[in-house]
């Protein structure tokens, strides 16, 4: 049994087995369950187990971290155990000091923001893949890279073009097919709601003396909309006849869904997406280091609070608004900053475990995986938290100075965000990452912290 069987195998027993779970899913680096009774949890066992790198519970969901490749593996192999019935939809300290500061400091929204988020991440590998594709693009077209390669081989480009810009031409259909999972509503209906309001035919329809404008609102009309429609399909289940459900609900649901989509929610979207792209690219524009501190700074907090969720959507709207996104790249900073503070950390304590935890989660933090080193190293010490954060507006500052933007939603950090920045930015962003790692570290080297006893 090789070590993701073992793993998957150990944490059926520690959940209290095949019969407690109820629902079983993984994102990028967690695996979720969701079980019948809490009581029959071993979570002492399983917080301790070879690859659990950390912990926390989010409302009925348990999610054990186990690494960007590895859920999915894991995730696998645990079904591969299970009876088709079962098997759902779809280091310690690491872990207890993330599941405390979760419950410290989570806020009062972060329940339903992270519902908001649920319909995107299924698609951050959508999102991934376009986002790197596009930034081979951009680095084919440039001569001193790539030589003659761009016009001599058009077609190539023509086609990367197309598999990078797929996802986005279909991005409100898997919006609205994923909200309509979240919300609780049949997906093929959430897809129909989405297909309306993106369909080119509305250019043709004049209401109101106003021609209509397909995908107007993006995918904040699209949640609106489907949002309605689960509510609306609920509530005709409860009422029609068993006998003629089947048939009237998703008749009169598509017709009088589709009619407020068109008149009313539509129009309204539109002007939340507008106000939303427009408001952050002044914001970034204008505000420059200031804003760009701000929102760097800001952003681990918001983690913690779990408030940072809400901006899924927006990362999302900078992105058919604009085609490209200034604000990733400035909240990268943020992960970027701990990288810098762990480094301090690492070169000043002389806690031998402690080193080991450094010298096992840069790598990942490196490549923009920055849980580890946030749970396990930075924040436990306090200050060298701080000092990172500190660390992270530096560098924010200076990408928004810069106008650093990247082709891609949301998804990649770190190092690897630099492969999707937007032409003729790449450098700087690389010499914005280089200074938040040095600013991190020099403010933690300077704010110190109380090295902890082995």
């Amino acid at each position: 049994m090789n070590k993701t069987h073992l793993l998957a195998s150990k944490i059926l027993q520690g959940v209290g087995g095949e019969a407690n779970i109820s629902k079983l899913e993984n994102c990028m680096t967690r695996v979720r369950v969701e079980v019948h009774d809490d009581g029959l949890l071993d979570l002492a066992s399983l917080k301790t187990l070879e690859g659990i790198k950390g912990y926390l519970k989010q409302g009925e969901q348990h999610q054990f971290i186990v690494g960007p490749g590895a859920a999915a593996k894991v995730v696998d192999a645990m079904r591969l155990q299970l009876s088709p019935v079962r098997t759902g939809s779809g280091e310690n300290d690491i872990a207890r000091n993330k599941a405390n500061a979760k419950a410290k400091y989570s806020a009062p929204m972060s329940g339903a923001l992270r519902k908001l988020a649920d319909v995107f991440i299924p698609l951050i590998p959508a999102f991934i893949a376009s986002g790197l594709i596009m930034g081979i693009i951009n680095l084919l077209k440039r001569p001193d890279i790539a030589g003659s390669i761009a016009t001599e081989y058009p077609n190539i480009l023509g086609l990367l073009a197309v598999f990078g810009g797929a996802v986005f031409a279909i991005m409100n259909i898997l919006v609205g097919v994923n909200a309509a999972r979240v919300f609780g509503g049949s997906q093929a209906m959430g897809g129909v709601m989405a297909g309306i309001l993106s369909s080119p035919a509305l250019a043709q329809i004049t209401l109101f003396g106003e021609t209509l404008q397909p995908g107007r609102g993006g995918v904040i009309a699209v949640l609106l909309v489907v949002a309605l429609m689960c509510w609306l399909e609920k509530r005709l289940r409860q009422w029609l006849p068993e006998s003629v459900e089947l048939i009237l609900n998703p008749l009169i649901t598509t017709l009088i869904t589709a009619t407020l989509a068109i008149i009313i929610l539509q129009p309204l979207g539109g002007l939340i997406s507008d106000g939303i792209a427009h408001g952050v690219n002044i914001a970034i524009d204008k505000g420059g280091l200031l804003v760009g501190a701000i929102l760097a700074g800001a952003f681990l907090p918001l983690v913690l609070s779990g408030l940072h969720q809400g901006l899924v959507p927006i990362h999302v709207e900078l992105i058919q608004a604009h085609g490209s996104n200034p604000l990733l790249p400035i909240l990268a900073m943020a992960g970027v900053g701990q990288v810098g503070a762990a480094i301090a950390v690492y070169m000043k304590t002389r806690n031998a475990r402690l080193k080991k935890v450094i010298k096992g989660a840069l790598p990942v933090g490196i490549l923009g995986i920055g849980e580890p080193l946030i749970f396990g190293v930075t924040l436990p010490l306090g200050r060298p938290f701080i000092g990172a954060c500190l660390g992270g507006a530096v560098g924010g500052a200076l990408i928004c100075y810069w106008k650093v933007a990247t082709v891609i939603t949301f998804g990649i950090s770190g190092l690897p965000l630099a492969l999707t920045i937007v032409s003729g930015k790449v450098m700087l962003y690389l010499a914005g990452l280089v200074i938040t790692v040095l600013a991190g570290f020099i403010f933690t080297w300077m704010m110190g912290f109380n090295d902890p006893e082995e």
